[in-house]
């Protein structure tokens, strides 16, 4: 098991979200406040309300990619009955550039955890082929797994998590 495979179990992704990872594809998740998402490390909720840059390495522009955005602890962690909550849905995304080349099928929602530290997961799959992913019906009470096998998927190809807690006036300071 690979450095950023064990963060993704230590910090619950895979068992909580997804069974399994299959880490083929390099993939670089960027705020504009420059802040780079590294497994584990908090980001302010200030910090990322625009959506990120999402750079993927893949094999050609012939693949096609879907990425993923969820909260697996909404409304808290204590008491995730959303889970899990989509925040972000990009499909069709050539495998050499960046997400804004895929088609967005669910916009960019910006994290707002009032309860708790939240997890926010980036995840990433490789398609059959282009156009083949359908939209889910609601962002609340997603399931990853669920979509994956729906939509012909199989195991992701990457993935990476950030955590956030509401920041308070001290904090933001």
């Amino acid at each position: 098991m690979n450095r950023s495979t064990e963060s993704l179990v230590m910090g619950r992704v895979i068992g909580d979200v997804l069974r399994d990872l299959n880490p083929a594809v390099k993939m670089e998740v960027v705020y504009s406040s420059k802040k780079k998402v590294f497994n584990g490390h908090e980001l302010m909720p200030s910090s990322v309300k625009a959506k990120p840059r999402v750079d993927i390495e893949g094999e050609g522009m012939r693949d096609a990619y879907t990425l993923v955005m969820t909260d697996p602890d909404a409304p808290s962690p204590s008491d995730p009955v959303l889970r899990e909550h989509l925040h972000w849905l990009v499909t069709d995304i050539p495998g050499t550039t960046d997400a804004s080349f895929g088609r967005e099928l669910i916009s960019y929602e910006a994290p707002k955890p009032f309860i708790g530290i939240h997890r926010y997961i980036f995840i990433l799959f490789k398609q059959n082929g282009r156009q083949t992913v359908g939209s889910p019906g609601s962002r609340d009470h997603f399931n990853t797994l669920k979509f994956s096998e729906e939509n012909s998927l199989g195991v992701p190809v990457a993935a990476v998590y950030f955590n956030s807690q509401r920041e308070t006036a001290a904090r933001r300071r």
